[in-house]
């Protein structure tokens, strides 16, 4: 049973993904995300059987069936990323077969079943973000309010009264943005844009200042080696524009993760 259900999972993580694609590109071309989809060169109309999370991508080859051109590898990696990705969050972080039974009705399983839904919904934001601003270099402010809203819905699961917004996550907000908009104000937008300033913000909002700030570090010395590498290689001029909101999602998942222990080794470092 248990292994069907994570099959089941995996399957409705790879469907969600095959949505995210279709966020992904459709948005920040202003188009409607209500329209059936369709192949990105002769515009042709998908059939359901084209649209098969993975399975399809494989089954025709790589190839439009209608005009033959090659179909983007982002579509089949970001379905199976987004399947791993709600797998793993379903099966690590909330341990769902050991804390809770998906057909109890109590009162704590409800709200760690919200929990979930808002942590798929945070990590879906994630992706969308992170192909989004790697791609085009923009990010939807749709995907930002999204982002918003299932970051303030996991909150409003963990806590019974509203005194942490007002004593922590709403200050961390402005603490962890307020370098970056400095970046942007004093750079007149050409070293960070203003989404940057925004998701960084959220983050803040939804880590903390402390694990808000170490996610921006991690994000900035990554961004750096990275445009220091391209440049090396000549991929990249000095005065080129690098897609910074990538890093902010390393930076975040790495806190997430292992947040807790590094802001003990810091403070175990400086005797705080």
């Amino acid at each position: 049973m248990n292994y069907l259900l994570l099959f089941f999972i995996f399957l409705f993580g790879a469907s969600i993904g095959s949505f995210l694609n279709v966020v992904i590109d459709r948005l920040i071309q202003e188009e409607s995300l209500s329209g059936r989809s369709h192949c990105d060169h002769c515009h042709h109309k998908l059939a359901w059987y084209d649209l098969i999370p993975i399975v399809s991508f494989f089954l025709i080859k790589g190839r439009c069936r209608y005009c033959r051109k090659k179909i983007s590898w982002q579509y089949p990696m970001i379905e199976m990323i987004t399947g791993l990705v709600f797998l793993l969050v379903f099966s690590f972080q909330f341990s769902v077969f050991n804390e809770f039974s998906i057909f109890s009705f109590q009162k704590e399983n409800i709200l760690n079943l919200f929990k979930l839904f808002f942590s798929w919904g945070i990590t879906s934001c994630f992706i969308v973000i992170f192909i989004s601003d790697l791609k085009y270099h923009l990010v939807s402010d749709w995907v930002l309010l999204s982002l918003f809203i299932f970051v303030l819905g996991f909150h409003l699961t963990n806590f019974n009264h509203f005194q942490p917004f007002l004593t922590n996550f709403i200050p961390s907000s402005f603490i962890v943005a307020l370098p970056i908009f400095l970046i942007y104000f004093i750079s007149k937008e050409r070293a960070m844009g203003f989404g940057d300033v925004i998701i960084s913000a959220i983050i803040g909002f939804l880590l903390g200042w402390q694990k808000g700030l170490l996610a921006l570090y991690i994000a900035v010395i990554t961004g750096a080696i990275y445009g220091i590498v391209l440049i090396i290689f000549r991929q990249k001029k000095l005065k080129s524009k690098i897609a910074f909101g990538p890093f902010i999602i390393i930076g975040v998942v790495l806190m997430l993760i292992w947040g807790d222990r590094v802001v003990e080794m810091i403070k175990r470092m400086y005797g705080l």
